[in-house]
């Protein structure tokens, strides 16, 4: 009788455990959707002056952006190395993510509790170059300064920023299995199947917008990738169509394709309930 009780829990708690985390997700996202409503303004001024990428959203993307920026920020601990702190550099740091993930259902990564801001460009175990920003089983690493060129525009094709949350994308899907997004798992094969023969030329010496460092190993094929599709998408699809359609597909958005919208939000509270 006893072992019938057991099993009866431990069927009841299999089966009713997906509902109930469900539930408790939904409570968790209008709790913080009264939160952010008045946080609202202060977000749009910091990313507005500084994501030209949210500035080319509709009105009702950019509430949907800023949401998820507030969510991300919220989940993650934020650790400062030599640089002075300031409310601005999460929530960048954050915004940055959502960009890349905005196509996308996941866009927490859940594994990463750490993110480590580092002043300027750093050196990282063993390895003998400067590193501007890495990412590892203790969590993303970024510097600062090169954070800062990248979105505003200063290094052509490069922003760090997205350049390693390209990697905590990867990392999060494929490596640690823990915040799988269904979508991007699944185009990422069909991604490959352009990419992979690309990035073999670029190995046999072929030259490409990408530069010689995405040549470096699949990896950082993909992660630059990520950035030129963000900063130069115009060049991407001329110069490398393909190798754009799989992008639009695996990211599931089109940075050529945004409507511009720059009215003032009007908030109200039922958007950020459907943000997610």
């Amino acid at each position: 009788m006893e072992i019938m009780i057991v099993i009866s829990l431990v069927f009841a708690v299999l089966v009713l455990h997906r509902p109930i985390t469900l539930l408790f997700q939904k409570l968790y996202i209008r709790r913080q959707a009264k939160i952010f409503i008045t946080k609202e303004t202060f977000y749009h001024t910091i990313v507005s002056g500084r994501i030209k990428y949210y500035n080319r959203l509709s009105l009702e993307d950019q509430h949907k952006f800023l949401f998820r920026t507030y969510l991300f920020h919220k989940s993650k601990r934020f650790h400062y190395i030599e640089v002075q702190e300031n409310a601005e550099m999460p929530i960048l740091i954050s915004a940055v993510a959502v960009q890349l993930t905005f196509g996308l259902e996941k866009f927490l990564f859940n594994y990463f509790d750490d993110i480590f801001v580092i002043k300027d460009d750093y050196h990282y175990g063993v390895y003998s170059r400067p590193f501007q920003g890495h990412v590892d089983q203790t969590g993303i690493y970024l510097s600062w300064d090169n954070f800062n060129k990248g979105i505003m525009g200063l290094s052509p094709n490069c922003n760090i920023g997205l350049h390693e949350m390209a990697h905590a994308l990867a990392y999060v899907n494929f490596i640690t299995q823990t915040d799988e997004d269904k979508h991007f798992k699944k185009e990422f094969n069909n991604f490959s199947k352009v990419a992979r023969p690309v990035f073999t030329d670029m190995q046999n010496g072929y030259k490409n917008l990408l530069g010689d460092y995405a040549g470096t190993n699949y990896h950082e094929f993909w992660a630059v990738s990520v950035e030129v599709f963000f900063e130069n998408p115009v060049r991407l699809k001329h110069e490398l169509p393909e190798l754009y359609k799989a992008m639009t597909k695996v990211l599931n958005q089109n940075p050529l394709e945004f409507a511009t919208n720059r009215t003032t939000i009007i908030m109200q509270q039922p958007h950020a309930l459907k943000a997610i």
